[in-house]
């Protein structure tokens, strides 16, 4: 009889065993499109025999766990790619709104409005005595001198919009440590329970590859189950199930960033003092962002605040030497600027010269209408090296015309434009292989699973099978007793 109840018992776990198998093979198949979800299977392995003098008799099988797909390896190789494909991303955003600043295609660009001030300044020369081409004059370099201001604001304002996106990207940052630290701590408790925690672990799998691609980090399993995350190199995100806080705010100036843009401070925690760490932040988006930001767009500032402060004062010190329609010694043409830094978003055209055209100073000898020496001189400006070339030190001997020095702007901003897009879309396509490769390892195949649901009806089906001969012994031996 008891032989007839361990059928009976085998029975019963075998059909327990392909129950969980036919439902972890539907939570596959409702899992198919969860990004991040790896494939999981039923381990079964042999139950314990038991003893029959010298023979072992099998009792069937067992459920040793749940196991998942998953190879660690890829699943960090993915990541650090898509860290570095998170920093070209930002690059490559914020590059493609520099460019347009640049754009001389679709765009009237300063290129455009310096040619039309020496223009004018040439139309002047032709014919010095005419009140319509000092207007012209005039109006050309009002337009350029806006110009220049357009392009100083609208790299301010681009500036600005990445100092929001860093911010936004913090925020983001914030709350995917903190998930992570809740599925640490279920995680935690799952391994310490002896179950393998596959959901909460492809989870937090997907969750830090999304926040390697937002910022630099890395990260280390420990032998409870739980990882731990540092950003940078002395930001430490994540430990167990305790989330650190990064905050993103307007700072002074410094030798690395201009006034008011955004640094990023760490937290220990909510009574410890803010430690800075923008400079560590080299990857991922934010990475890519803060690099535009504190050296292109800086960079390009500078370069705009040195050719207007140069073309003004070169204009200015011929204009000086000239006599205006009045005979009267030419004054600045341009507002001075007072240093090169804001040279640019301050530069202005004299206040009198605004007032009145006939006090430009086209004449090298005072009551001569005809003269036009020192017209011809300023409109000689445009082919003349008065700036140092777009990858010299502000202050070196000058080597560049205005138009040298700008086309070489424009050059390097059109490089790093399309380096930044080629570095993204290459980064992608890396990515993209990878996860691939992943899928075909851990995704889940819907034929794959519909095989597998097919064996494991059919082995519940025979298990059941075996209960119902299990039982009919019963009866039969039951019924000896009537015979």
């Amino acid at each position: 009889m008891s032989k007839i109840h361990s059928m009976m018992d085998m029975g019963k776990r075998s059909m327990m065993n392909n129950q969980t198998a036919l439902q972890t093979v539907g939570h596959n198949i409702a899992n198919k499109s969860t990004e991040g979800y790896s494939r999981q299977r039923v381990e079964i392995t042999t139950a314990e025999p038991t003893g029959l003098g010298k023979d072992r008799i099998g009792n069937g099988s067992k459920t040793a766990q749940v196991t998942r797909t998953n190879n660690p390896f890829l699943e960090r190789q993915i990541g650090f790619e898509s860290g570095k494909r998170g920093y070209y991303k930002g690059q490559n955003e914020a590059m493609t709104r520099v460019e347009q600043v640049y754009n001389e295609q679709s765009n009237k660009g300063l290129n455009t409005f310096v040619g039309d001030f020496f223009n004018s300044i040439r139309e002047f020369a032709n014919t010095p005595e005419s009140l319509a081409t000092r207007t012209q004059v005039r109006e050309s370099a009002s337009f350029m001198a806006k110009d220049f201001q357009r392009v100083d604001k609208q790299l301010k304002d681009i500036a600005a919009d990445l100092d929001s996106q860093v911010g936004s990207l913090v925020h983001d940052v914030n709350g995917i440590t903190s998930e992570i630290a809740k599925l640490n701590a279920e995680i935690h408790l799952v391994t310490a329970q002896g179950g393998p925690a596959n959901d909460e672990r492809d989870r937090r799998d997907l969750l830090i590859k999304q926040l390697g691609e937002k910022i630099n980090i890395k990260w280390a399993e420990g032998r409870d189950g739980t990882v731990t995350i540092s950003a940078g190199n002395s930001a430490l995100l994540v430990t167990g199930d305790d989330a650190k806080r990064l905050e993103a705010r307007a700072t002074p100036a410094n030798d690395k960033k201009r006034e008011g843009s955004f640094d990023v401070f760490y937290f220990n925690n909510e009574h410890s003092s803010a430690i800075r760490v923008t400079e560590q932040l080299t990857g991922g988006q934010i990475g890519g962002v803060l690099e535009t930001r504190d050296k292109t767009i800086v960079g390009l500032m500078k370069k705009n605040d040195e050719m207007a402060y140069a073309l003004a004062n070169s204009v200015n010190d011929l204009h000086g030497q000239g006599f205006d329609a009045y005979g009267h010694q030419g004054n600045e043409f341009f507002e001075t600027p007072m240093d090169v830094e804001g040279a640019a978003a301050n530069l202005r055209l004299n206040e009198a010269i605004m007032k009145d055209p006939g006090r430009i100073a086209g004449a090298a000898v005072a009551n001569s209408p005809a003269d036009n020496r020192v017209a011809n001189a300023i409109s000689q400006l445009q082919y003349q090296s008065v700036i140092g070339s777009a990858d010299e030190m502000p202050g070196a001997q000058k080597s560049a015309t205005i138009d040298e020095f700008y086309n070489s702007i424009v050059g390097e901003v059109g490089i790093q434009s399309k380096g930044a897009q080629n570095s993204e879309a290459n980064q992608d396509n890396i990515v993209k292989q990878l996860s691939n490769l992943r899928e075909s390892i851990s995704g889940v195949s819907l034929d794959e699973e519909t095989q597998k649901m097919i064996e494991f009806q059919k082995g519940f089906e025979a298990s059941a099978r075996i209960i119902k001969t299990a039982d009919e012994m019963f009866d039969t031996v039951l019924n000896l007793k009537r015979l």
